[in-house]
């Protein structure tokens, strides 16, 4: 098996992060327990800017922190170079508490609040992604009287189908995101961006979709995007300074998963610019890209500890283990699969097969079905592997089960980068009604 970054087996036959031997952060941290390899995400980073640089003249690398949002990993991504991608408040809110530079910021969303849109004016982000005509008049209306025009792209939806899940498609016609390419609308919207004084049309953005393969879908979104901007410049004068194309390049979850590799991903993009520029007679844009799980995803490891086994004979064996759908819903949503190994015997046969249950109540919460697996016994810790991005971040209190641990690990350094709940942090906004208390009398019910 093709481990990522500095993940590997140690002399022990352990699985090992960061020279740090999983078994140990196991006991050290408990489980469930997200690690995160620092150096295969600065790795990363780091490869998206070679790419970029050997290929393209202007570019901005945006972290999609969608994918998996913190303190740290907002800090991390400053030190390396990229911008933020933010599609919430509470986005925003924490790239503002870890220091990230305002500038370096781009806010998006389909249904931003006033409340949202007063914070990104407030705190001087550099560029808001207008996803519609009725954000672009709200927004001109929160910006009007400020001292500098507030910079800005449209989400245009430019008709790409992307070979990926429906629910993590975005860039075909029938999206809740963005203005269709379709039509008139897209070119509507241009114009009256432009006649509004207090806001500066900087470019256009689109997003195709996530976990995307392969650069063609990449490709036909950039060709498509050129021609618009040709339109542009010939129905208004206008020339567009920045091309957004969104991130969505897959990674390995399993054995049968072929991601491109980020610089050929990159050339084909790079290429297809160039090439439609040349056509339209255009000068480049910058390019901005917004990698989140091609960043982050194949850096990120959940471990969890085996309970109960139960054999149900010539049907399946069931493994349970200490998290589940509530830590992460992917396999629930979208029928997502991975690959795991089991940590403290990392090296031993896959004898038998298991299917990895959760500890939710329901009967859907099954995170790896029939995988194959070294006998295990309670007490086991299964390794999921490619666990970095949207797992954690789209972990709930289900069960009113407490969300696990985040550590990150380097040169066999062991950090916590957000602290495991506890059974009080569950219930610390929850009231009850003076009318509900147990010395009350509560009204009859009819």
């Amino acid at each position: 098996m093709n481990l990522p970054g500095t993940i590997c087996i140690n002399a022990e036959g352990h699985l090992q992060v960061g020279d740090c031997d999983v078994v140990e952060l196991a006991r050290t941290f408990g489980t469930p327990l997200y690690i995160y390899d620092e150096e295969g995400i600065r790795e990363k980073c780091r490869e998206y800017h070679r790419a970029l640089a050997a290929h393209y003249p202007k570019y901005k690398v945006l972290y999609a922190s969608k994918a998996f949002s913190s303190l740290a990993m907002c800090r991390l991504m400053e030190q390396e170079g990229l911008g933020l991608d933010v599609v919430s408040g509470g986005e925003l809110y924490t790239a503002l508490a870890a220091g990230f530079p305002q500038g370096k910021i781009y806010f998006h969303g389909n249904n931003k609040s006033i409340e949202e849109l007063n914070l990104a004016l407030s705190a001087g982000v550099g560029y808001i992604v207008v996803d519609n005509p009725w954000e672009l008049e709200n927004l001109a209306q929160l910006a009007a009287g400020r001292k500098s025009r507030i910079k800005i792209l449209l989400r245009l939806t430019p008709g790409i189908e992307a070979h990926t899940h429906h629910y993590i498609q975005t860039g075909q016609l029938d999206s809740k995101f963005g203005i269709s390419l379709v039509g008139d609308a897209a070119l509507e919207v241009v114009k009256r961006a432009l006649e509004l004084p207090c806001l500066e049309l900087a470019g256009i953005h689109c997003h195709i979709g996530s976990q995307v393969f392969a650069s063609e879908s990449f490709r036909l979104a950039a060709e498509r995007m050129v021609e618009f901007m040709a339109e542009v410049r010939e129905e208004t004068g206008q020339q567009l300074a920045e091309l957004n194309l969104g991130g969505g390049l897959g990674i390995t979850y399993t054995e049968n998963d072929r991601p491109e590799p980020i610089a050929a991903f990159i050339h084909g993009i790079a290429t297809a610019i160039k090439e439609a520029c040349a056509r339209y007679n255009l000068p480049l844009p910058t390019l901005l890209l917004e990698p989140g799980r091609s960043l982050v995803g194949e850096a990120g490891i959940a471990v969890y500890r085996v309970g109960a086994i139960k054999e149900i004979p010539g049907v399946r064996t069931y493994a349970s283990v200490d998290g589940g759908m509530a830590d992460n819903p992917r396999p629930a949503l979208y029928q997502a699969r991975y690959r795991a190994l089991v940590a403290n015997k990392a090296d031993a046969p896959r004898v038998q097969k298991y299917t990895i249950a959760g500890k939710c109540c329901e009967s859907g919460d099954i995170l790896i079905e029939d995988i194959e697996l070294p006998r295990l016994v309670p007490g086991d810790l299964i390794a999921v592997l490619s666990s970095g991005a949207y797992q954690y971040a789209m972990a709930s209190n289900y069960n009113r089960l407490p969300r696990p641990a985040v550590i990150a690990v380097a040169q066999g350094r062991a950090e916590v980068i957000i602290r495991r709940e506890t059974y009080s942090d569950l219930i610390r906004y929850d009231r009850i009604p003076p009318a509900w208390e147990k010395d009350a009398t509560l009204p009859a019910v009819m």
